[in-house]
């Protein structure tokens, strides 16, 4: 019995004492702290323009904005909304709208799931109609 109580009277000298290297780490990481470099990363600075303080008129000329459904229907925006119109009236439709607007292009709105013969219509009657074309692809 008497040797049992030594073994574990011996065991308490066999434990490492931990807090001098608490110590050495808490001075690390003063270290570390006091000599870090801390830097201001830079942006990207955009060249936004400035605020236009004359904006334009209500009744300034607009675009002629046409849109090619993904079913490939045709239809036409104007000031009283928006109609559908069939692919032979797309020329006629065009030069009445240019002649109220003669600096306007024609913006094509056209599904990517509409058929390309469609767009190629509706181009060449804004070609016809001395306009300029113009294709936005909307996703549906």
């Amino acid at each position: 019995m008497s040797r049992m109580k030594k073994a574990g009277a011996g065991d308490d000298g066999n434990e490492i004492d931990l807090t001098p290297m608490l110590d050495v780490v808490f001075i690390m990481l003063i270290f570390f702290i006091v000599t870090a470099s801390f830097v201001k990363e830079q942006g990207i600075n955009p060249n936004v323009p400035p605020p236009n303080p004359n904006p334009p008129e209500p009744d300034a000329p607009q675009n002629i904005l046409i849109r090619i459904a993904p079913d490939n229907q045709i239809w036409f925006f104007d000031k009283e909304g928006e109609r559908r119109i069939d692919s032979r009236a797309v020329r006629s439709v065009i030069e009445r709208a240019k002649a109220e607007n003669p600096k306007a292009s024609v913006i094509i709105q056209a599904s990517v799931k509409a058929d390309t013969g469609t767009y190629v219509i509706v181009a060449d009657a804004a070609k016809e109609a001395k306009a300029t074309p113009v294709l936005v692809p909307k996703e549906d």
